[in-house]
This record gives C-alpha cells, sequence and structure tokens, in this order.
C-alpha cells in the first residue's frame, strides 16, 4: 500500500472566522493527519466591534485571532486590509486571491456558497471560484506559476442557509473536535458575542451532522453542481 500523500486545504472566508466556524473540525482533524492548513479572510470582520471597543483595535485584534486559530493547527492565515463589508467584486481582487492560491498550492479550497444574507459572503463565493480558475491558466502569468486546486467546497453557514443542501459529509473524532473547539475560542465574537450564540449553534450542527453520517462528529458541504457527477465524497 502506497504511503498517503499530505493534503493542503485552504479555508478561504469574507471575515475571519468564516471558515473557522464551518470548517474548523474539518481542519483540525486533517491537521491531525499530518496535512497542512491555511486560511485567508478577505476582510478581518471588524465592524462586529464589542460596544465601547475602537473598531481599528477590534481589526487588529481579529487578525491577531486568525493567526492565532491558524497556528494552533500547525497552519497560516493570511488576512487581506479590505474594511468589513467593502469586498470589491472585480478583477483586481480575484487576481489577489489568484495569487494566493498559486503560492499556497492547496489540494482543497473551501469558501462559501452561492446564497447569502450576507453581502461579503455571496461576493467571496464569486471571487473564489473565478480565482481557482485564474489559478489553473499556465497562460496567465504571475509572480508564482499556475496551480489548479482540484475539489473546491462550500461549507454551511447559518448565513448562507437559503438553498443549501448537504452533498458531503466529512467526519472527525473527539480529538479534533476538542481541538477546533479550543482553538475557536480564541476568537471573542464566538465566545462574546450577543447577536448569535456562534458556539453552541456549531458545536450542535457538528452532532447532528455526525449523527446524521452515523458518526461522532461531521461538517457537510456542497460542491460546485458541475461536479456532482464526479462523485467526491471525501476530502
Amino acid at each position: 500500500m502506497s504511503e498517503r500523500k499530505p493534503l493542503t486545504i485552504l479555508g478561504i472566508g469574507a471575515h475571519v472566522g468564516d471558515v473557522e466556524l464551518v470548517a474548523g473540525g474539518v481542519l483540525a482533524s486533517h491537521f491531525l493527519k499530518g496535512d497542512r492548513i491555511a486560511t485567508l479572510a478577505l476582510t478581518a470582520g471588524e465592524r462586529g466591534v464589542p460596544d465601547g471597543q475602537d473598531v481599528n483595535e477590534y481589526r487588529e485584534q481579529k487578525v491577531r485571532e486568525a493567526h492565532t486559530f491558524a497556528g494552533m493547527l500547525g497552519g497560516e492565515a493570511r488576512v487581506f486590509e479590505i474594511p468589513d463589508g467593502e469586498i470589491p467584486d472585480d478583477e483586481a481582487i480575484r487576481l489577489r486571491v489568484c495569487d494566493v492560491i498559486r503560492e499556497v498550492k492547496p489540494n482543497i479550497i473551501i469558501t462559501h456558497p452561492c446564497n447569502s444574507m450576507h453581502k461579503d459572503h455571496a461576493t467571496t463565493h464569486r471571487i473564489v471560484n473565478d480565482a481557482r480558475f485564474f489559478a489553473g491558466l499556465k497562460a496567465m502569468e504571475r509572480e508564482h506559476p499556475a496551480h489548479f486546486a482540484g475539489k473546491l467546497y462550500y461549507g454551511e453557514n447559518w448565513e448562507d442557509a437559503v438553498g443549501y443542501v448537504p452533498y458531503v459529509y466529512v467526519d472527525f473524532d473527539q480529538a479534533a473536535f476538542d481541538l477546533w473547539i479550543e482553538a475557536l475560542s480564541t476568537h471573542w465574537f464566538v465566545t462574546g458575542s450577543k447577536s448569535f450564540n456562534y458556539m453552541d449553534y456549531y458545536k450542535s450542527l457538528a452532532r447532528v451532522r455526525g449523527l446524521e453520517a452515523r458518526k461522532e462528529y461531521a461538517e457537510t458541504f456542497m460542491i460546485p453542481p458541475e461536479t456532482m457527477r464526479l462523485r467526491q465524497f471525501e476530502l
């Protein structure tokens, strides 16, 4: 039996915390299996600032939280300087994300599905799909050589629920769950936000999806409709 080759997984979210919430258990599981983890947030998500805190200070805090989470999973984080709520839907941002994909060289990309109550999420979905295409074009000369990420997954976010239908279940064990929750707890909005109980929701969702898969814990994903016939049933 040939030895399993390590994978590289790149999670791309609109804000710091998006990928960490919807795919953190899977990322933790893959880290424990020896795979490489990387995250990219197009914005810090700083406009969810706690009452009484300066928004610029909170942005710096969010960036630190992104690096802390990724570091606890042995990985690396990138956060663009774009203001929260102002992600441009243009070619320039697609090329910036393309450059990150070429630099990181992921086998797998995880991002938002197409529908969302949050404009940044829907915009990020479009950006990532095009950036992945650009990254694979050998004739498009950039700083790094072309790289095509073979698999693209869309995570289950409560703000992106319209039209979301689970297609892929990826299970993980108690060790990965515990690591994920420990890392997730370093994000203030997960533990301190009064607007939504993120921690309870995503912990419960992982258990429910695990039960549906006849496993301990799981996270679900959609895939591009055109690839469904390829039967991509696991990361």
